[in-house]
């Protein structure tokens, strides 16, 4: 009885560590993002906002970011790209998707965010990256007022680009403030394959 009972603790043991190392192993999916000023690397989370990551990958598996711009910077607020080229058309996007800034993520700085319009459920393509802890763009409640922005990523190296993207001159072009005065360029935004 007592072997049995040292047998079947044993291989509870064994199949617990097992599964520890496994989830020791699982990391999260990265991209990285090439930039006329530099390279970014991200770090997605598909558990915390399945439906963001999924539709980011898609735009990112079409190679429809590359030659995007970053069109609206804001020192001491965001970066913002992904959906116009250089000569500030607007590209064709995918339907609009679910937002999921209730994922308890926050707008910390360097973390990755769907931008979207006043419809909580609007974004598209559209992403920034925080330059700043922003916690006023963070989920406080379900009303249009407070939905949030959801949070999706955060850089995990590359915070120096991020920083020199938010330091450029800025000006008013096409209607739209906030505008790099020298094009900042998406050259591309690739999966990376992990280790």
């Amino acid at each position: 009885m007592f072997k049995k009972l040292f047998l079947i603790i044993s291989i509870l043991g064994v199949l617990m560590a097992f599964a520890t190392t496994i989830q020791a192993n699982k990391t999260n999916p990265k991209v990285i993002m090439k930039t006329s000023m530099g390279d970014i690397t991200i770090e997605l989370y598909p558990d915390k906002a399945p439906i963001t990551v999924k539709n980011f990958f898609s735009y990112v598996d079409e190679k429809f970011f590359d030659g995007t711009i970053f069109h609206r910077v804001m020192k001491g607020f965001m970066i913002q790209g992904g959906g116009l080229t250089p000569d500030f058309t607007e590209k064709s996007t995918k339907p609009t998707i679910k937002n999921e800034a209730a994922n308890k993520l926050k707008n910390k700085r360097g973390t990755i965010a769907m931008a979207r319009m006043p419809d909580k459920d609007s974004a598209t393509s559209q992403f920034f990256i925080n330059h700043v802890d922003n916690p006023g763009l963070d989920h406080r409640n379900n009303t249009p007022e407070g939905y949030g922005y959801a949070v999706f990523g955060k850089v995990i190296n590359g915070m120096d680009v991020v920083d020199a993207i938010a330091n450029v001159t800025i000006m008013t072009k096409s209607g739209r403030a906030n505008v790099p005065k020298e094009t900042i360029t998406i050259i591309s935004i690739r999966r990376v394959e992990n280790d």
